[in-house]
């Protein structure tokens, strides 16, 4: 069989890196498509993946973006002609309460995290439906599950991301494509580094890609369509 080409957006640093890192080291010789907005850190991305075994090529594209990610489509499609594995990993968390919550960072943000999502699943899942077969991750969070406070548009966007992957994989079911809908709790990520909050309290995000690999790893008989994944001490 040939290898699957696996697109990952968000995939210059953080959990989408990981992504990438865990599918290039496990799945030799996989093709990866690697979307991100820094070209300089997805250069980088692009060129580690390769030193594991990967076929890796770079698109950067800002995904909130509709005619980007349309171009951005098919350049993917003219190099890889199909996309097997969609995750969409691109997100952004500014923490700010209700009262202070601004209208333009809360546009960004729903834009960032569940616009995104909806236009590359739009860009992608129709050829999967036509070859009734492909795999479709949303990157949610526990904020997509529980609310709390100072994370208005944040816990907003996640709940829609939680919403749309629900819709999707209702709508498409009966077609082969499987969707499964990620909720990390703390992950270690750049944004955490000023945060003051000991590594060790935090989840690698090295154990939350290795959840995408295992649950795509499974016969095409399953699914798994929701994950949730906390820290072990459950309080982040």
């Amino acid at each position: 069989m040939k290898t699957p080409v696996i697109l990952i957006t968000g995939a210059s640093q953080g959990i989408g890196a990981a992504i990438a890192k865990v599918f290039a080291r496990e799945l030799p010789g996989v093709r990866l498509a690697l979307v991100a907005r820094n070209a300089r850190n997805l250069a980088a991305m692009q060129r580690a993946c390769a030193k594991l075994g990967a076929v890796a090529e770079a698109f950067v594209c800002d995904v909130t973006d509709a005619k980007a990610v349309d171009a951005m489509a098919k350049a993917v499609t003219k190099r890889f002609k199909t996309v097997d594995v969609l995750v969409n990993n691109a997100g952004v968390f500014v923490a700010a309460p209700f009262l202070e919550t601004k209208v333009a960072d809360f546009d960004r943000i729903v834009a960032a995290n569940l616009r995104s999502a909806f236009l590359v699943t739009r860009a992608f899942v129709p050829a999967m439906v036509k070859r009734r077969q492909g795999d479709v991750f949303f990157m949610s969070s526990i904020a997509g599950l529980d609310a709390y406070p100072n994370s208005t548009a944040y816990c907003a966007a996640k709940f829609g991301v939680t919403g749309l992957a629900k819709v999707l994989r209702a709508e498409t079911r009966g077609h082969g494509v499987r969707v499964c809908c990620v909720h990390p709790g703390a992950t270690w990520s750049p944004s955490w580094s000023e945060s003051g909050v000991k590594a060790e309290r935090i989840m690698p995000a090295g154990d939350v890609a290795r959840a995408f690999l295992d649950v795509y790893r499974l016969g095409r008989r399953t699914v798994v369509e929701e994950i949730v994944l906390r820290p072990q001490l459950g309080d982040l």
